[in-house]
């Protein structure tokens, strides 16, 4: 099917770089932290040669996408709205919304929000979590030892400057220490607990960089991602972490609502995402608040680069949803 090719839209009042492949129904393809449209380059290819127009953007903050200098300017609303905004830049009136990461709280609320412009839902990684009663904040873990990830980022400078320094490795390390194919960290060290960052540390003080790359990583994908970042930063995806407490905030009125489209899930059962506290529950009880839901899959040995680790599996899994629409 060769090559994707690119382009930049205006959308929602900025500049979206995305990389679009194939003819047919529109599938959107929305990465998380820290990627790149690049992070779908096999579901593309895929999606097209399945007869799909699959689109997969540099989402606000990353890439060659506008990286706007406000934090408040990556709220969840403007997350979405820049999605709605790119199905009218690209001359569509609705599409199938696929998420991986911070994609997924993205499409999840896109399909939650504007239904008549996403029809169907995929997440990878993250469940849709209903509106908690608290701040999301006010209940991530914290000990005497270390913080969660999260709490982590809220400073801005702090995580930037730790990730910057050292672009290239940063990123190797981060993509290697979240896959399937790390080892796990001993549970007996004070600050082992999932994605906890030590007071005396930084986000990547537990992460390994690996001898040699997981097979499904090269170094030329490492270059990609390298240039990306050099060129963002990281402060764009950053600040989408910022506002989880302004997102609650903003979503008071859907406290309680469901999801009604067709939709499904994926994750690999090595994905730190589903040993978060209360990830367990959450996916288990996910047709409560998605009673659309079609299937939940989860991929034996597969880490949290779904669609990157699992690249056929998880583009399969998508082509026999969206056919089954």
């Amino acid at each position: 099917m060769g090559d994707p090719s690119h382009r930049t839209v205006e959308a929602n009042g900025i500049r979206i770089h995305v990389a679009e492949q194939g003819m047919g129904p529109l599938v959107l393809l929305c990465h998380g932290f820290p990627e790149s449209w690049y992070s779908w380059r096999h579901q593309l290819a895929a999606l097209a040669e399945a007869g799909f127009r699959a689109v997969a953007p540099d989402m606000r903050g990353y890439g060659h996408s506008d990286s706007p200098s406000e934090a408040e300017r990556y709220s969840l609303l403007h997350l979405v709205g820049d999605m709605v905004g790119l199905l009218d830049a690209l001359g569509e009136g609705s599409a199938v919304i696929v998420g991986h990461d911070w994609g997924a709280p993205i499409a999840w609320h896109a399909a939650l929000l504007r239904p008549d412009r996403f029809r169907a839902v995929i997440a990878l990684s993250v469940p849709y979590r209903p509106r908690s009663s608290v701040p999301p904040t006010s209940h991530m873990p914290r000990t005497n030892d270390a913080s969660f990830y999260q709490l982590y980022f809220q400073t801005p400078g702090v995580a930037e400057a730790e990730l910057e320094r050292d672009v290239r490795l940063s990123l190797r390390k981060i993509l290697y220490s979240a896959s399937g194919d790390a080892p796990r960290r001993s549970s007996s060290a004070p600050d082992a607990g999932v994605a906890m960052v030590p007071n005396s540390g930084g986000f990547l003080t537990q992460m390994r960089n690996p001898e040699v790359l997981p097979h499904w990583l090269t170094e030329t994908d490492l270059d990609f991602y390298t240039e990306q970042f050099a060129h963002s930063g990281f402060r764009g995806g950053l600040n989408w972490y910022r506002n989880m407490d302004r997102n609650w905030e903003l979503t008071a009125a859907f406290a309680g609502a469901s999801v009604s489209v067709p939709a499904l899930y994926m994750a690999g059962d090595r994905d730190v995402v589903v040993s978060f506290p209360g990830m367990g529950q959450v996916i288990s009880s996910l047709s409560r608040f998605v009673p659309n839901l079609r299937a939940t899959l989860m991929l034996p040995g597969c880490g949290h680069w779904t669609q990157q680790e699992r690249p056929s599996e998880v583009s399969a899994a998508i082509i026999e949803f969206l056919r089954g629409l």
